[in-house]
Order: C-alpha cells, then sequence, then structure tokens
C-alpha cells in the first residue's frame, strides 16, 4: 500500500536528513540544528529544546512525506526521481521562505532583520539562504532535503 510506503519513507527520509545535517554540523560544514530551531520555539531550555525539536522533525517529516504522498496521488506517479525533484523543492522553500522568512514571525526566541539588537536572548536569524549558519549550508540543506525525498518517492514507489 502506497501510504505505508510513504510514512516508511518519511521516516527514512527524516533520519537520514537529520543525520546528514547533523554530521555535516559536527563536521564544521555548517552550524544549522534544524531539530534544535524548532524545539527552542517551545522552550528556553536548551536540552529541552533538543529532545523536543527532534520529536517534532520527527512528525513533521511524516506530514511532510504525506504532502509528497498527496503529490503522488495527483501526478498518478511515484518514484526515486520524483521524490528527488520534490526534495528539491522543499529544500529549496526551506532555505528560503520556511526558515528564513516564515520561522522568524512566529519563532519567539529567534532573531530577524527588524530584531533590536537588545530586545532580548535570541537565536541568529538564519539569513538570506540560511548562509548565517555557514557558507555551505545551502548546498548541504538541499542535498538533504533531496536525499530525504528520494527516500519517501522511492518507497512510496516499492509499496505499489
Amino acid at each position: 500500500m502506497i501510504v505505508w510506503g510513504a510514512v516508511a519513507g518519511g521516516f527514512a527520509g527524516t533520519l537520514v536528513l537529520t543525520t546528514v545535517l547533523r554530521a555535516a554540523s559536527e563536521l564544521s560544514w555548517t552550524r544549522i540544528d534544524l531539530p534544535f530551531l524548532l524545539g527552542t520555539a517551545l522552550t528556553s531550555d536548551r536540552n529541552r529544546a533538543k529532545a523536543l525539536g527532534y520529536l517534532l522533525h520527527f512528525v513533521f517529516g511524516q506530514l511532510f512525506a504525506l504532502g509528497y504522498l498527496a503529490m503522488f496521488v495527483v501526478v498518478g506517479h511515484s518514484g526515486w526521481v520524483l521524490g528527488a525533484v520534490l526534495g528539491l523543492a522543499h529544500g529549496l522553500f526551506s532555505i528560503t521562505a520556511l526558515v528564513n522568512v516564515l520561522l522568524p514571525l512566529v519563532h519567539p526566541r529567534m532573531g530577524s532583520t527588524y530584531s533590536a539588537a537588545g530586545s532580548a536572548p535570541l537565536l541568529e536569524p538564519p539569513g538570506f539562504l540560511m548562509r548565517n549558519y555557514g557558507a555551505r549550508t545551502p548546498e548541504i540543506t538541499i542535498a538533504a532535503h533531496i536525499a530525504y525525498g528520494a527516500l519517501v518517492g522511492g518507497l512510496a514507489s516499492l509499496a505499489t
């Protein structure tokens, strides 16, 4: 059943995406930590933020997988390549509108270009293409999202 394939792909894809970003951070290629960004939207406690952030990241990974599934149903096809293309679009959306524009609007602890320097302790704003988190952040983030999409699309196609 294609739904279970997409759900399995969403889990595997989120695991790969999170691992790639974590490894890139540990290798000092980027400073992006999406689970931490998500978690700090809910709490200022760093340890709780990490735990909540990983939980939220996996929940959002499943929700995005269901969104991919809806696209597969509309198109009438699923597969590794289509999933990778959707992952590319997802990654581009993430580094432009989602994290750079929308997240600072709702995140109580993230700075923006409109924040006063001493207004409150804030996370650094992501900046254009999230480059405030490192020069390699856009490429790494897009590559991780392409892998996510390929896994969602591929496992969904295997389930049909």
